[in-house]
């Protein structure tokens, strides 16, 4: 059974950071790439990043380009995102998600961030 679970959300001041984590399992995660997606209020789905199965092709959205920083533990089957120098425009709910096909998708409940003064 796939399961990902999001953690390491809260509220944050703009210009702070928060580090979410993922933890994976019921799949071979060190095979896979990984993906970072986040859903602000009353919008779609947005990706914002992924990250090759061995950890050495980050590729980002150019909104969070040079302020987030997504890597991975393969040994414990755990996605990171680094989220530095925060703005009130990543006010979102941040998932964690797995395409082991085109057609198929998985993530978790996600964590929310909440970025305000």
């Amino acid at each position: 059974q796939v399961r990902l679970v999001e953690s390491g959300g809260g509220l944050v001041q703009p210009g702070g950071s928060l580090r979410l984590s993922c933890a994976a399992s019921g799949f071979s995660f060190k095979s896979y790439t990984m993906n970072w997606v986040r859903q602000a209020p009353g919008k779609g789905l947005e990706w914002v990043s992924s990250i090759n199965n061995g950890g050495t092709s980050p590729t980002y959205v150019d909104s969070v380009k040079g302020r987030f920083s997504i890597f991975r533990d393969n040994a414990k089957s755990t996605l990171y995102l680094q989220m530095n120098s925060l703005k009130p425009e990543d006010t979102a709910v941040y998932y964690c998600t797995w395409r082991p096909s085109t057609t198929t998708s998985y993530r978790g409940q996600g964590t929310q961030v909440t970025v305000s003064s």
